[in-house]
């Protein structure tokens, strides 16, 4: 087999949707290493409530970008790409092919599309201060000064509501205008994962991750970090941190977390439709499927 250009299989889906299990089988038969793409995965010590692969999976097959950083010094996206070019290139360069499993839209629009991000960097003062006047508030005062930007980020997505702002305040210029593209010289293949039981997949895996032990990581985070870190206000950890607190029970926490997850499967069902094209595979055979849309592409 001799391939012209680079190969980049993309395994992309909504969260819960079976993309862990599908990659791993793939990256077996294929004799790949695995490329993660979740925003949240590539946390130290966050584990149990982003579903990342076990320690086994790990062993098992070659995971990248996986444990990249502290939950205390999150990465902007420019920073994401980067590291994640680097190691794509890497495997690129000797085997031709690479991997990319995740369900993180625009960290996988930053490296199909060739993304260029603002090259700013953190602005630890000015994190706090818009951390300390609260989620709600900061979305609001992002409406005001990027309503492009405001559309694009959910209303509860602190981490990238504050990076919009921090973009503004160093730069002047809104974030939604200065993101352009360079795509790289790759062949792309995109599958994609829906499956038709997805609401009775989230509530299962709402169910194992608080069984797993959400709420003793998330103490364990709270207390090495802090209440206030941003991380702790994303899905699962919120509502298992407000268990903590005495704020909710058990079951309300499973309730709004399962609400929450459902309603971020949405939002990624819909960026996968305006933002790619993958061919999708069905629930009955996905790796037979996955398996003969490759092979068609590698020739």
């Amino acid at each position: 087999m001799t391939l012209t250009k680079p190969v980049v299989i993309v395994l992309l889906g909504p969260t819960a949707s079976g993309k862990t299990e599908l990659a791993l089988e793939i990256a077996e038969k294929l004799g790949l290493g695995i490329h993660n793409i979740d925003s949240r995965q590539i946390y130290e010590g966050m584990d149990i409530g982003t579903a990342k692969p076990s320690k086994d999976q790990q062993k098992r097959i070659k995971h990248f970008l996986i444990d990249i950083c502290h939950p205390n010094k999150p990465i902007t996206l420019h920073e994401f790409q980067k590291k994640a070019e680097s190691s794509l290139k890497r495997v690129l360069s000797t085997q031709k092919i690479g991997f990319l499993v995740g369900g993180s839209g625009l960290y996988l629009q930053a490296l199909t599309s060739g993304l260029l991000p603002p090259a700013v960097a953190p602005q630890s003062d000015l994190r706090l201060q818009l951390s300390k006047l609260g989620q709600s508030n900061c979305h609001k005062l992002l409406q005001n000064c990027d309503p492009i930007a405001a559309n694009r980020i959910a209303p509860a997505d602190a981490i990238r509501t504050i990076r919009a702002l921090e973009v503004i305040y160093a730069t002047g210029k809104p974030i939604s205008s200065q993101q352009k593209a360079n795509p790289p010289n790759w062949e792309i293949l995109e599958l994609g994962l829906d499956p038709s039981n997805l609401n009775e997949r989230i509530f299962s895996r709402t169910i194992k991750i608080y069984e797993n032990g959400l709420l003793e990581e998330t103490a364990e985070l709270s207390n090495k970090f802090g209440e206030d870190l941003p991380l702790l206000q994303t899905i699962g950890y919120k509502e298992a941190l407000k268990v903590i607190k005495g704020k909710f029970n058990l079951s309300e926490a499973i309730d709004v977390t399962n609400r929450r997850t459902s309603q971020f499967a949405k939002r990624q069902r819909t960026w996968f439709k305006r933002k790619h094209n993958p061919q999708w595979l069905n629930d009955e055979q996905p790796l037979r499927e996955a398996l003969s849309l490759i092979q068609a592409v590698l020739g």
